[in-house]
């Protein structure tokens, strides 16, 4: 059974960086593609990046080109790495996985992973 732990999340000043971190256990890294989603307090969960087995991305529309994805198979983590954030970014993070192989895009929506991490919390406020 796959378990995910996300941290790195926390408080920080708009225009400021976070890198999170999921990290997996109970199974090897590289037979997961992941996905990195977040919820808003009153929102839809959205996605925010996505990465396949071999390392294919993609990013959805909500952070744009302030966000890479990126994972360490040796390390059993995978990371995002947030850059010039703003107050409409704060949310839970949460880190997902599926054992399914597609295409980046097909990683896009929520109901294709089967675990999920508890999430982890960063707040964009001065």
């Amino acid at each position: 059974q796959l378990q995910l732990v996300e941290s790195g999340g926390g408080l920080v000043q708009p225009g400021g960086s976070l890198k999170l971190s999921c990290t997996a256990a109970g199974a090897a890294l590289d037979e997961y593609a992941f996905g990195w989603f977040r919820r808003a307090s009153g929102n839809e969960r959205e996605v925010v990046a996505c990465i396949t087995r071999g390392g294919g991305r993609y990013y959805g529309d909500s952070m744009g080109g302030r966000i890479t994805i990126d994972r360490n198979n040796a390390e059993n983590t995978v990371y995002l790495q947030m850059s010039s954030l703003r107050p409409e970014d704060t949310a839970i993070y949460y880190c997902a996985a599926t054992s399914r192989i597609s295409t980046p895009t097909f990683y896009k929506t929520h109901y294709v992973y089967d675990y999920w991490g508890q999430g982890t919390q960063v707040t964009v406020s001065s």
